[in-house]
């Protein structure tokens, strides 16, 4: 978390404060916004690599007092606008479109204000995974599920509980029994309760139509500011099928012992 406070500016209302990055993910918290700053994110890895970046942002949900610009040398191109309240709403763009500009607006009273917002680096695959405009809620094929078992944060068996569905986010959240942890890059399920089951919550887009049903599935997916998103989810007996039959003909891309 990189907090910045715009009152030790107050008096220079112009100035423009670079602001250097090193993580691959957190977050900016710039309190009483006044005068810009620009944000240069400049991870821990080789500078060739960078242009296989994709670079999101997530605005905090209350966050106010500035405009966030992508700027590359000196053109600057309109992210989110002040006020804007699109809730949970994501914004991604390549590593080499350039980098963060962000405006303070004129404001009253500054001392009201926070602009925030939380960012993650990642690889153009993985971004494309999880932003994918075409068909986002088609089926994988065979070969799409085996290499997700193999390259997901997060590999379980379970069941759909129950689904909560958010209008006004566009998004489903899947409520999720455990009856196998294969894998996961955060404590997204947990053990609840005295009766000791693993449990766990999954978001996908609204418009998938996700409901509640019997049987296990094989859910894997992406961490993605701290929220699991469904990535391909086979049924569980239909994974068995496709492993197996990899695994006969010795190409499955790596192993998982389904059963």
């Amino acid at each position: 978390l990189s907090s910045l406070s715009g009152l030790t500016h107050e008096s220079h209302k112009k100035d423009v404060e670079q602001v250097y990055l090193r993580c691959s993910e957190g977050s900016i918290e710039w309190m009483y916004p006044t005068g810009a700053l620009i944000v240069n994110l400049r991870p821990n890895t080789s500078p060739a690599s960078y242009k296989h970046l994709t670079v999101c942002i997530k605005p905090f949900k209350d966050s106010a007092g500035a405009n966030i610009y992508l700027e590359k040398t000196g053109e600057l191109k309109l992210l989110v606008r002040d006020g804007d309240r699109s809730p949970s709403k994501v914004y991604c763009f390549g590593y080499d479109q350039g980098g963060l500009f962000v405006e303070a607006t004129p404001q009253q009273d500054i001392s009201r204000k926070i602009t925030g917002f939380q960012y993650e680096l990642m690889n153009k695959g993985i971004a494309s995974d999880l932003h994918t405009v075409s068909a986002p809620c088609r089926p994988c094929s065979d070969t799409e599920v085996l290499l997700a078992v193999c390259t997901s944060d997060f590999v379980i068996r379970g069941s759909i509980q129950d689904v909560t569905n958010e209008a006004e986010e566009q998004e489903s959240i899947i409520h999720v029994g455990v009856n196998k942890l294969y894998r996961q890059k955060s404590k997204v399920f947990q053990l609840t309760g005295e009766s000791g089951n693993w449990r766990g919550q999954i978001k996908t887009l609204l418009e998938c139509g996700v409901k509640p049903g019997d049987g296990d599935f094989l859910f894997t997916g992406r961490m993605h500011f701290g929220e699991a998103r469904l990535g391909c989810a086979p049924r569980f007996k239909d994974f068995q099928r496709m492993y197996k039959e990899a695994k006969d003909k010795g190409l499955n891309p790596c192993e998982i012992g389904p059963d």
